[in-house]
């Protein structure tokens, strides 16, 4: 397995940040996560803000990988696993656009390998997929407190069930 120097990111956006964050950044070959609001149309908002004031910002997570350890398609698969992608404005029990579900790509090369997996993620459901898939506006880091929240709060709320941490650590891309 070779790894590269060059690390690319990604940026998921998939209901609460904090149990998103804790998934992702246990799978092999993802090297950082932070959380933050993305895509909105205020500048810097505060959790606050993104709650009550209609900013537009999705609660979402950056993501840095290793592209010699693990594929942005395999990330994805695995992300699907833990959001209902028909839902709108709502994973678990957190309802509003904070709360969408989406995928934001810095990389122009990126949109082929997300549109495709969501060609492939249709086939399993009836209903339409729902995931926001657009290049990424802007993202602003989320207060120090949020940042590995379940790290800092095992006990805290997560819509994502510790099985899913579990799979999620042993998962190995196999096509790298």
């Amino acid at each position: 397995m070779s790894t590269s120097n060059q690390y690319k990111e990604i940026y998921l956006a998939g209901g609460c940040f904090w149990g998103t964050e804790k998934y992702l950044s246990g799978i092999k070959g993802i090297v950082n996560t932070d959380v933050g609001y993305a895509n909105g149309n205020t500048e810097n908002p505060s959790y606050e803000e993104v709650c009550r004031n209609n900013t537009g910002h999705a609660e979402t997570v950056r993501v840095v990988y290793d592209p010699g350890i693990i594929r942005l398609s395999f990330i994805l698969d695995l992300y699907y696993d833990v959001i209902n992608p028909t839902s709108v404005n709502r994973q678990g029990g957190d309802i509003g656009s904070q709360y969408r579900t989406g995928i934001y790509y810095i990389c122009e090369e990126d949109k082929e390998i997300i549109d495709n997996s969501i060609k492939e993620l249709q086939k399993k459901y009836v209903k339409p997929i729902a995931i926001e898939v657009l290049p990424l506006r802007n993202y602003y880091l989320a207060e120090e407190y949020h940042q590995k929240y379940l790290d800092k709060n095992p006990n805290g709320y997560c819509h994502i069930g510790s099985d899913k941490f579990e799979k999620a650590k042993l998962a190995i891309d196999p096509s790298v």
